[in-house]
């Protein structure tokens, strides 16, 4: 478990560095401003938020655990704030010790990836644990129809692996791109989240490949479209990037031995539920492709106070985006792709 805790660990580290090292110019379209912070009381660890069928609100912060708020942002309740030692106790822990993803299914049962403890866990909507299965070193999740559960890892061989409602391995996809003779740069290299739509489609995305890219899969495995950025704008980032992957591979034997560091480029995704399309988070840049995956506009993103706002989190609603940043807070952006 050490060992799972601390790549999360160098990963968390990893993305903070990227947020302060890169700015990405660009043509933009516009500048957006939040009309609002939401959630207030949350900003530091957050990690995902979710909406369930009846409307309400699931953000997720470690370790604070899972704050559910209702169709009109209430605090209804906190499920699974993790103790001070998590395995101190193993009889009484706690339901989440540290929550890295989550996801929500269409009878609103959450669940949530728990590296601290390397399982899968699943909970009723009003808290009750329903289930759990091991995997260890769980990085991302998404609920798919009839009981599967997508997920991601830092140690599989495929991209996606989608256990059954028995909590076993049904079946793994996805082939990670290769970018270096070094195995331990190719497997970070193709560390990522994954999502899925109401139609039941997978969504893979890439934080260090050098240009962003996100795959859509069925839910056997058979791909789709992708969205990928290769614009001028993403032409340093995609240059430094693989400058550092050429001298990783012909660093010295003695640094060869320390573990490879890459700088996140994509931050964060989310798909439109109805229309297909995907939003991707560039640090504090924001690119929408149609669902055909044509670029169609870029944004900067801010704040109510102006200050930059670095996505972790897009959530795409019918009118309105909601785009979390670590530490800042959740807000909500009127969609600029729906104002005429």
């Amino acid at each position: 478990m050490r060992k799972t805790c601390l790549a999360l660990e160098v990963a968390a580290v990893l993305l903070c560095l990227g947020t302060a090292l890169y700015a990405w110019p660009s043509e933009i379209d516009a500048q957006l401003t939040a009309r609002r912070r939401l959630f207030s009381d949350l900003g530091p660890g957050l990690r995902e938020i979710r909406r369930t069928p009846n409307g309400n609100y699931y953000v997720l912060a470690s370790p604070v655990g899972i704050a559910i708020f209702d169709s009109q942002f209430k605090p209804l309740a906190v499920l699974g704030a993790a103790p001070a030692s998590p395995t101190a106790n193993p009889a009484g822990r706690a339901p989440i010790a540290f929550g890295e993803d989550c996801d929500v299914d269409s009878q609103g049962n959450i669940l949530v990836a728990d590296p601290a403890y390397n399982l899968i866990t699943v909970f009723a909507p009003d808290g009750k644990q329903l289930r759990s299965f091991p995997v260890n070193a769980p990085v991302s999740v998404a609920a798919l129809p009839d009981g599967e559960v997508a997920v991601t890892t830092l140690e599989r061989k495929h991209l996606v692996s989608i256990y059954g409602p028995d909590g076993k391995i049904a079946r793994e996809f996805g082939d990670p791109e290769s970018l270096s003779s070094r195995p331990d740069v190719d497997q970070l290299a193709n560390f990522g989240r994954v999502i899925s739509d109401p139609q039941g489609h997978l969504y893979f995305g890439f934080t260090y490949l050098p240009e962003p890219l996100v795959r859509q899969y069925d839910r056997f495995g058979y791909a789709g479209q992708s969205f990928e950025f290769t614009g001028i704008d993403a032409f340093a980032e995609a240059q430094a990037t693989r400058k550092e992957i050429d001298r990783l591979e012909s660093a010295p034997r003695k640094d060869a031995a320390k573990p490879p560091v890459l700088h996140p480029i994509l931050t964060a995704f989310g798909v439109d539920p109805v229309s297909g399309d995907l939003w991707m988070g560039l640090h504090n840049t924001i690119v929408h492709f149609d669902k055909d995956g044509i670029r169609r506009s870029e944004y900067q993103v801010y704040t109510t106070k102006g200050a930059r706002l670095e996505a972790v989190v897009i959530l795409v609603q019918e009118e309105t985006l909601l785009i979390a940043s670590d530490p800042l807070g959740v807000y909500e952006f009127a969609r600029p792709d729906k104002l005429h």
